[in-house]
């Protein structure tokens, strides 16, 4: 993942719903004692309405859990940005519609990830387009957004976020492409076309089929 997005030391970063900061901690780590890595987390303040499992369960997201204080990024990304060795993560607590920190928000930044959560924002109501287009203000000329996520069907779009955890490749192309964005490369590592994509968990357990896609600001 981290060859496919091309971490380079010294760069400026954003990772979109950061949770307890696994990725961050990676692309902090690949760019170095001169880099910088936002890690951005929603405001605790309005949860999410529980979406509906495969079973018919509730379920929320992962990195919806529990805060003590709804302006406080998860306890986890936190002693992951102080106990970072190599690299510099700084946690901070914004709206998926407006994620980036003012001081980096007019073409501050190299690269912006988004890793498994794209789909979590169809059943959360997540204003999607706003989001891609203010990571596509803060991004330089030249800037990539990657995002990675489960595949879903074609022609199911994002509707199926709450129920099979999963959105459509071509329709993340298409949303993103609208704030615009050019599509840059499509990471093939994760896919698995023997996944049918028609449960939230392949059943007999396998791979499940991801997509990687990389785009690139003009």
């Amino acid at each position: 993942m981290l060859e496919f997005i091309g971490v380079r030391p010294g760069i400026v970063a954003l990772d979109l719903s950061a949770g307890g900061g696994y990725t961050t901690e990676l692309i902090a780590r690949a760019a170095g004692s001169k880099g910088r890595v936002y890690a951005q987390s929603m405001p605790r303040t309005a949860r999410p309405p529980p979406a509906q499992s495969e079973s018919g369960s509730m379920s929320v997201a992962p990195s919806m859990g529990s805060q003590t204080d709804p302006a406080m990024p998860p306890a986890a990304l936190t002693a992951r940005a102080t106990q970072l060795q190599t690299g510099h993560i700084v946690p901070v607590v914004r709206t998926f519609e407006q994620p980036v920190p003012p001081e980096v928000a007019d073409g501050g930044l190299d690269l912006v990830t988004l890793m498994f959560n794209y789909h979590d924002f169809g059943h959360m109501g997540v204003d999607r387009a706003s989001m891609n287009r203010a990571i596509f203000g803060a991004l330089k000329p030249g800037g990539i957004y990657v995002v990675a996520d489960h595949a879903g069907r074609p022609g199911t779009g994002i509707s199926e976020s709450g129920t099979l955890h999963r959105v459509e490749a071509d329709f993340v192309v298409r949303e993103v492409e609208a704030a615009g964005f050019r599509l840059a490369e499509r990471g093939a590592f994760l896919s698995n076309p023997n996944d049918p994509r028609d449960r939230n968990e392949p059943d007999p357990p396998t791979p499940k089929d991801e997509f990687v896609l990389k785009f690139v600001k003009p």
